[in-house]
């Protein structure tokens, strides 16, 4: 294997391990954003922009789960649609779960978002196919879980009561962040595996990144409950 697979090998390994680490902390905000948060009163677009921004960039749960969805995607288009069924979800539940005060647990919702992980790392090992003799609707089940993702954003945000007042263009803006961050990461994320598909070693290690997957999602989930019945 020549060194620079090698690197680039080391990096998805430490990216997978950095995010998978912080499941020993609450998937929350920083406390400077919560102070943010709570005292602020009226229309604030930029910094609700910044704040989706740097909640998707930070949100470990989610960027696992497009990794695992653009893992087998080596075309732009389909790339760019199932990214998009993902983005639609989250973002139909975040706007209708705060306009509408819906309260979900984060800790369950947060166990179906790894959950979400475990699914499509076991989806991209071929386990529906080999276990079940059936591949579900991958398209239909992106969309699906984009939806969870999505109540799990608002639930993070529903957790500071915001104020009514300028509620709807800050959750519109806070939406934008939230796509803003995506696409940061996800344009990174993607650089890197074009690199690496240059190489055998991209599906000779796919099924051991798969793995590494739903590894991270099953910690996630173990967390979550553990917190939910501890809580």
């Amino acid at each position: 294997m020549s060194q620079s697979v090698a690197n680039i090998l080391k990096l998805m390994i430490i990216f997978l391990g950095v995010f998978t680490s912080f499941s020993l902390f609450a998937h929350g905000v920083d406390k400077g954003t919560q102070q943010f948060l709570i005292l602020n009163e009226g229309v604030a677009i930029i910094p609700f922009i910044y704040i989706g921004a740097k909640h998707m960039v930070t949100g470990y749960d989610h960027l696992l789960f497009l990794v695992g969805v653009i893992f087998f995607l080596y075309r732009s288009k389909d790339v760019l649609l199932y990214v998009s069924l993902f983005t639609l979800g989250h973002s139909l539940t975040l706007l209708f779960g705060v306009l509408s005060n819906i309260q979900m647990n984060p800790y369950l919702i947060d166990a179906i978002i790894g959950f979400s992980i475990v699914y499509k790392g076991f989806d991209n090992l071929g386990g529906f196919r080999q276990i079940f003799g059936f591949q579900p609707n991958t398209q239909v089940a992106v969309m699906i879980f984009g939806l969870f993702h999505g109540f799990g954003l608002a639930t993070k945000i529903q957790a500071f009561n915001l104020p009514e007042q300028g509620l709807i263009p800050n959750i519109l803006a806070f939406n934008v962040g939230v796509e803003i961050g995506q696409f940061l990461v996800l344009g990174i994320i993607l650089i890197l595996m074009n690199i690496w598909r240059r190489h055998k070693s991209y599906l000779q290690f796919s099924t051991a990144t798969n793995t590494l997957l739903m590894s991270a999602g099953l910690m996630l989930i173990g967390f979550q409950l553990t917190g939910y019945l501890v809580g």
